[in-house]
């Protein structure tokens, strides 16, 4: 039976692991399955991170806004709503910068909230 010639796969495909696995401990960063399922793990986690992480700034946001709304007197739905119904159509990331940096700013888009025209309530 004649010899199989791989070419070099095999070797650049276990490379391509241990250099995503240098820094790991002990065996995960110097043999190969050990390696393999180490890294593997840790795409999971990169992944399933950066999903977590756009919750988490969002939830940042909503609590900076509603700190500042809390001082200014109005709860942090109603300002969501007054200023939706008021045109102002600012994302809470953009809401939660002017929130920390700006007070005045603020202020301003609290009173605009507060004085937008209410819904019909039936």
């Amino acid at each position: 039976m004649p010899r199989v010639k791989r070419g070099t796969n095999r070797r650049d495909y276990r490379h391509k692991t241990l250099k995503r696995a240098k820094g790991f401990f002990l065996t995960k960063s110097k043999l190969n399955r050990s390696a393999q399922e180490a890294v593997e793990k840790a795409l999971k986690y990169g992944y399933v991170g950066r999903r977590l992480k756009k919750r988490n700034f969002r939830s940042l946001w909503i609590v900076r806004i509603n700190a500042a709304c809390r001082i200014s007197d109005i709860s942090y739905s109603r300002f969501i709503s007054g200023l939706k119904r008021a045109g102002v159509m600012l994302n809470r990331k953009v809401l939660a910068d002017i929130a920390v940096n700006d007070a005045n700013g603020f202020l301003a888009l609290v009173a605009k909230a507060k004085s937008a025209p209410q819904p019909n309530v039936h």
